[in-house]
C-alpha cells in the first residue's frame, strides 16, 4: 500500500528542478519510445541517478494536438470570483468568421482545413477519455497563427480513454461521476452564453422521449447536455452516449460551414429535437466527398456512425498528411493584428474600468433571460457597466511554461 504521507510529499508543493545538459552526466542510452529516447543520467549537483526522457521539440510540434487547446497563462482569484487566463484569439470564433464569407459559407478548402484540425483535437481528447459534448462554431476560436483553438469545456465529461480497437459501451455515460454532478452550478452561465442544454432541461427530454421509463430518466438526466441544434440523437433519446456524439456534432458543424445553416433547426426546441430524431439530413447539391462525409457523420445510429479511423481515411481527406497539419505556416485565414486597436477602442468606450465582479454577478443573476454571450455584455440600461478593476485585492499567478489546462 502506498503511504499517504509520501503521496502528500509528492503534491504540487513538491519543487521541480530545472536541469541543463551541463549539470547532468549522461551515462548511456537505455531505450527509445515512439517520441523520444530514455537515457541513464547522473545529477552532478546532488549525485542522484535519474532516467531522463528526451523528446525532440519538432516531434512535439509535429504531432501534439495540444496546440489546438487552451494553454493556462494564469489564475486570478478574489473572495467572489476566480478567473483563468488563456491566450487571446484575435480571429474570434468560426461563427463570426463564417459571417464574413461570401453568402455566409466557407469554401471547400477552408472547410477541409478546419475539419482536419477538429478531427485531430477531438481524437486527442478522446484518447484522453474526454467527451467534449458541445462542439459548435462559437466554441472554435481562431488563434493568431490561423490554427483553431477549442474552448469551453463546461459540458465535457470523462470516460475511460478511447482505444482504436475497443469501442465504448453506449451506456458508459449513464452514471455521471460525482465531480461531473458538481458542474450543475455552471449551467446558468451556459444557458446565458451558449444556449446549452443542461440537466435542468429534463422536462423537455421527457416530452421528446416518451418511451423512457421513470427509472431510466432519473439515471440519465445529468447526461442530457449540449447545444440543441448540435446535440446527437442518442442524447435526445436518453439511450446513453459515448465519444460518437462528438462526431455527430462535427457533422452539424460541417453542414453549417457548407450551407450556412444547421440541418435540423425547428421553430422551437421540441421541434428541433423531433427533427434530430426523425428527419434525414438534406444535403442539396451534387454528390461530393464532403457531402458523403457529412452524411456518414449524421448517421442517427451511433453504432453505425463513422469513427475517427474512417474519417481520417475518407476520400474528403485524401492526400492529407495528418502529421503535418499543425505545421502549416499559412492557414486559409490569418487574423489581422488588431489587439492594440481593440484595447484602444475599449479605452475610448470606457470599458477599461469594468468591474469584473459586478459584471459576472449580473450575468449570473440574469442568466435565465440571456440568449447569447454578446447580447449579455451590457448592463440593465444597455450600456457597458463600468467600475474600477484595480479596487479588487487580487493576485495574478503565473503557471510554469509547461503547464496546460483544458477549459
Amino acid at each position: 500500500m502506498i503511504d499517504d504521507q509520501k503521496q502528500l510529499n509528492r503534491s504540487p508543493q513538491h519543487s521541480i528542478t530545472t536541469f541543463d545538459l551541463d549539470s547532468l552526466e549522461i551515462v548511456t542510452a537505455l531505450g527509445r519510445g515512439a517520441n523520444g529516447v530514455v537515457f541513464l543520467a547522473r545529477d552532478n549537483v546532488k549525485g542522484e541517478i535519474l532516467a531522463l526522457k528526451v523528446i525532440s521539440r519538432d516531434s512535439i510540434e509535429k504531432k501534439n494536438a495540444k496546440a489546438l487547446l487552451p494553454r493556462l497563462r494564469g489564475v486570478l482569484a478574489t473572495d467572489k470570483v476566480v478567473g483563468y487566463a488563456i491566450d487571446y484569439c484575435p480571429g474570434r470564433d468560426l461563427h463570426s468568421l463564417r459571417k464574413k464569407q461570401t453568402e455566409n459559407m466557407f469554401s471547400d478548402d477552408m472547410i477541409r482545413f478546419y475539419a482536419a484540425e477538429l478531427v485531430l483535437v477531438l481524437e486527442y481528447l478522446h484518447n484522453l477519455g474526454i467527451v467534449y459534448r458541445d462542439l459548435k462554431p462559437e466554441n472554435i476560436m481562431i488563434q493568431e497563427n490561423g490554427h483553431i483553438m477549442l474552448v469551453d469545456f463546461d459540458l465535457s465529461t470523462k470516460l475511460s480513454p478511447r482505444s482504436p480497437d475497443k469501442s465504448m459501451p453506449l451506456n458508459s455515460v449513464h452514471r455521471i461521476p460525482p465531480d461531473s454532478v458538481k458542474k450543475k452550478r455552471l449551467f446558468p452561465f451556459v444557458r446565458c452564453c451558449s444556449s446549452g442544454i443542461s440537466p435542468d432541461d429534463a422536462e423537455i427530454q421527457a416530452s421528446v422521449n416518451l418511451d423512457c421509463t421513470e427509472l431510466d430518466s432519473a439515471e440519465k438526466l445529468n447526461s442530457f447536455v449540449g447545444t440543441e441544434e448540435y446535440v446527437a440523437p442518442e442524447i435526445v433519446s436518453g439511450k446513453g452516449h459515448d465519444f460518437a456524439v462528438d462526431w455527430w456534432s462535427l457533422g452539424i458543424v460541417l453542414h453549417e460551414m457548407l450551407y450556412g445553416t444547421t440541418p435540423f433547426k425547428g421553430s422551437n426546441r421540441k421541434e428541433t429535437f423531433h427533427q434530430i430524431l426523425t428527419k434525414p439530413a438534406e444535403l442539396v447539391g451534387e454528390r461530393t466527398s464532403l457531402r458523403h462525409l457529412i452524411r456518414k457523420l449524421l448517421e442517427k445510429d451511433p453504432k453505425q456512425r463513422i469513427t475517427v479511423e474512417g474519417i481520417k481515411e475518407h476520400d474528403y481527406f485524401k492526400g492529407i498528411d495528418w502529421d503535418l497539419i499543425l505545421r502549416i505556416q499559412r492557414p486559409p485565414y490569418i487574423p489581422a493584428h488588431l489587439v492594440e486597436e481593440e484595447i484602444t477602442v475599449a479605452d475610448k468606450d470606457g470599458i477599461k474600468g469594468l468591474d469584473v465582479e459586478l459584471f459576472v454577478r449580473e450575468i449570473f443573476a440574469n442568466g435565465d433571460e440571456g440568449d447569447g454571450g454578446e447580447k449579455n455584455n451590457k448592463g440593465k440600461d444597455g450600456e457597458n457597466d463600468s467600475g474600477n478593476l484595480n479596487k479588487n485585492e487580487c493576485k495574478f499567478h503565473r503557471p510554469e511554461d509547461d503547464q496546460f489546462s483544458v477549459f
